[in-house]
C-alpha cells in the first residue's frame, strides 16, 4: 500500500512554501467564498507555477459554474479540480471533455451513500469521501471508517474528514483495495488556512516510513 497524501486548505504564501517542502503528492486550494480557507486572490498567481512539478495542484470548488472553474484552472495553473458540492455527472463530463482531471467528493454517513458514486466513475479520476455535515467539508469530524468496507467499486478514493495527528496507525487498518490516499486539512492547522508544519511533518514521516515497510 502506498498512501498518497493531499494537504488541503492552504491560503498563505509562506505557509504554502513550507507545505511544499514536505513534498505531498497533492496540495489543495479552496475557491469557495463561504469557506474560511478561501484563497481566491490571496496569493500571486505566479507562485503556483513555481511549485515542484511532481506536486499536483488541486482547486476545490462548490457548486461553481463551468466558466469560472475553467478560468480558475488557467489562472492558477491547476492540475486537478475537486468538486465538493452537488455537481452532476454531466458537469463532470463537461470538465473532463476540456482535459481537466476531476476528484468528485461525496458526503458519507452510511454504506448506502456509496450508491450515488457509480454514475460518476466514467468522468472522474478519483473520489473523495468526507464526513456528512451541513457545510461543505472542513468540519474536522470523522465518519465511521468501518463503513468503507461497503464501498465495492474499484475506482480509487481519498479519505477526508477529521484525520488528525495519531490517526496514522488507524489508517493502515483500512482494508479496501481502492483506498488511494488521505486528505489532511483542519486538524493540522494553527488557524484556518495556516498549516502546522511540525504536526504535518511528523504525521507524513510516519505514513511514509510505514509505506516503506509494507
Amino acid at each position: 500500500m502506498n498512501i498518497k497524501i493531499k494537504i488541503c486548505g492552504i491560503c498563505e504564501q509562506n505557509n504554502m512554501a513550507d507545505v511544499a517542502d514536505l513534498k505531498p503528492d497533492m496540495m489543495g486550494f479552496i475557491f469557495y467564498p463561504l469557506s474560511p480557507r478561501n484563497m481566491s486572490d490571496t496569493m500571486p498567481t505566479e507562485i503556483f507555477t513555481e511549485l515542484p512539478s511532481d506536486i499536483r495542484k488541486v482547486g476545490v470548488f462548490v457548486n461553481e459554474d463551468l466558466y469560472t472553474i475553467q478560468n480558475t484552472v488557467l489562472k492558477y495553473s491547476l492540475d486537478i479540480v475537486q468538486l465538493h458540492g452537488n455537481e452532476s455527472p454531466e458537469m463532470c463530463w463537461q470538465l473532463k471533455e476540456t482535459g481537466i482531471r476531476i476528484i468528485k467528493a461525496f458526503n458519507i454517513n452510511s454504506p448506502g451513500d456509496f450508491g450515488k458514486c457509480a454514475v460518476y466513475v466514467p468522468f472522474t479520476s478519483y473520489f473523495l469521501f468526507d464526513t456528512a455535515t451541513e457545510k461543505h467539508g472542513g468540519s474536522g469530524e470523522k465518519f465511521d471508517w468501518g463503513i468503507l468496507g461497503g464501498y465495492k467499486l474499484d475506482h480509487p478514493f481519498f479519505l477526508s474528514g477529521g484525520i488528525a495527528p495519531g490517526d496514522q496507525y488507524h489508517l493502515f487498518r483500512i482494508n479496501n483495495p481502492a483506498f488511494h490516499g488521505i486528505d489532511l486539512n483542519s486538524r493540522f492547522e494553527i488557524k484556518p488556512g495556516i498549516k502546522n508544519i511540525t504536526l504535518l511533518k511528523d504525521f507524513i514521516n510516519d505514513i511514509r516510513n510505514k509505506n516503506i515497510l509494507l
